[in-house]
């Protein structure tokens, strides 16, 4: 391998670890934050030790979340150098924006959450929970919108005299139509990652009878929720497709292995034959889907590989535009059976957890338990089809993969850099793994019979929630 196929190999590992914590973030800060609401209304206890027990692996969650996300950054700065030069106009705005307001709020109003407990008026303490949520949500926007820029870039312009491009619209860069269709459907599935965890934690608990009265409503929770996030992300990547099919017709061409250009475009279900798209040996295909995905049209044209790949040397010159089409296929089609798998189980548990019951098969529990891994998995393949159906762009139609990589960094530096962060994400990942195993095997805390309101206190109740 060259210095670039490991700075590729780098930038995959490291983004993917980080995305196993941003989605579980995301997720979680909502269901918790619904969980208190519930105790505020109701007053139960079980809802106040349901808010206690899954804020701690929320918690958890987000201090690794942060570790990573800080290792990431140092190795752009140094594998990436000439795509951080290039790029650094405009990704310093709405990156300036993720870190002064989002971030000032997920963190400062998590440290009032954490410390608030039995401090704070509940009311107060509860609207910092919400604002954690909505940090972590803005978060999320700011980071897609500097991301989506890479895909569709707007409101710039390439400066004569650096060679860099250079901010002329922060409203085109916030409001770029990718990443108010890819917005969406990051906070879709970002629910459904954080329903399957507390889904198959409380399936865990449940199994073996344990606190009954706390993990029931947990249960039901996570199932309505990763029900809902399933519709929205299933809609949300049909507009996607659509989007895609415009702006990066060679990514929906390669997601499909269509090197021909049909019309009507059948939907390759699973295709068998040679990486070169020269021979198909079989295919199930579904009649006109293609077509309907791509623009809407069941009768619709659309582009295969082949015909983009001369377009592309006409416009950009000679050169292979053509990303790795088996990894674009089968990530595609992961993506969407892992999806399906997951809106599965919710129907499924939303029908055996109907008026009060709770399933007897064991089968379920065991599934329900497997299923926290279907949406880490399907926001990773995800993240690397919509990664590697760009290539060889970096930033699409304006720089290539291949211009971007340090010049300086020997082969030897980056596979030692590569070594040592792959090194330190599997630390990172067995402290994490023993943490949340930890703590979701120890259950819900006790909490006292009657917890007053320190608002209506005369001296207030000094304690610590975790």
């Amino acid at each position: 391998m060259d210095a670039l196929d490991l700075a590729r190999w780098q930038f995959g590992i490291t983004t993917v670890y980080h995305f196993l914590f941003v989605p579980l973030t995301i997720g979680l800060s909502v269901l918790v934050a619904g969980l208190q609401t519930a105790w505020h209304r109701t007053g139960q206890e079980r809802y106040l030790r349901a808010t206690k027990f899954w804020g701690k692996l929320f918690l958890i969650n987000v201090a690794m979340g942060v570790v990573t996300g800080i290792v990431q950054e140092f190795q752009f700065g140094m594998a990436w150098s000439d795509y951080s030069r290039f790029v650094g106009d405009v990704f310093g705005a709405p990156l300036a924006m993720e870190g002064l307001l989002a971030f000032f709020l997920e963190s400062t109003f998590l440290g009032l959450w954490i410390f608030g407990w039995d401090r704070l008026p509940r009311r107060v303490h509860l609207a910092t929970i919400w604002v954690v949520a909505l940090g972590t949500w803005l978060s999320a926007y700011f980071i897609l919108a500097a991301n989506s820029w890479m895909q569709h870039p707007v409101g710039y312009a390439v400066d004569p005299a650096t060679g860099r491009a250079r901010l002329t619209d922060i409203g085109a860069v916030l409001t770029n139509s990718t990443v108010l269709v890819a917005y969406p459907h990051v906070i879709t599935a970002s629910l459904v990652t954080g329903a399957a965890f507390m889904l198959g934690v409380s399936a865990w608990h449940l199994a073996r009878g344990n606190e009954v009265e706390v993990f029931r409503p947990s249960l039901r929770l996570a199932l309505v929720v990763a029900l809902v996030g399933s519709v929205g992300v299933a809609v949300t990547g049909d507009l996607q497709a659509k989007l895609m099919t415009d702006q990066q017709p060679m990514k929906m061409a390669a997601a499909e292995a269509l090197y021909e250009t049909q019309a009507p475009a059948s939907f390759s279900v699973l295709t068998l034959g040679s990486l070169d798209g020269s021979e198909e040996l079989w295919s199930l295909r579904v009649p006109r889907v293609l077509s309907f995905m791509a623009e809407g049209d069941p009768d619709a044209r659309v582009e295969g590989i082949d015909d983009l790949q001369a377009a592309s040397v006409e416009r950009f010159g000679e050169g292979d535009y053509v990303p790795n089409v088996p990894v674009t296929y089968w990530t595609f089609r992961l993506m969407i059976g892992f999806g399906v798998l997951s809106a599965g189980l919710a129907v499924l548990g939303l029908w055996l957890t109907r008026r009060g019951r709770l399933p007897a098969s064991r089968l379920f529990w065991r599934a329900s338990v497997l299923a926290i891994g279907l949406p880490f998995a399907a926001n990773s393949v995800g993240w690397v089809f919509t990664e590697m159906g760009r290539q060889p762009w970096a930033v699409y139609g304006v720089l290539p993969t291949s211009s971007s990589v340090s010049p300086t960094m020997s082969v030897a530096e980056i596979a030692t850099s590569l070594s040592v962060l792959t090194a330190l994400y599997g630390v990172l990942a067995v402290v994490e793994l023993g943490l949340l195993v930890r703590y979701a095997k120890a259950g819900p805390p006790a909490v006292p019979a009657h917890s007053p309101d320190p608002a209506d206190e005369d001296e207030p109740v000094l304690s610590f929630a975790y």
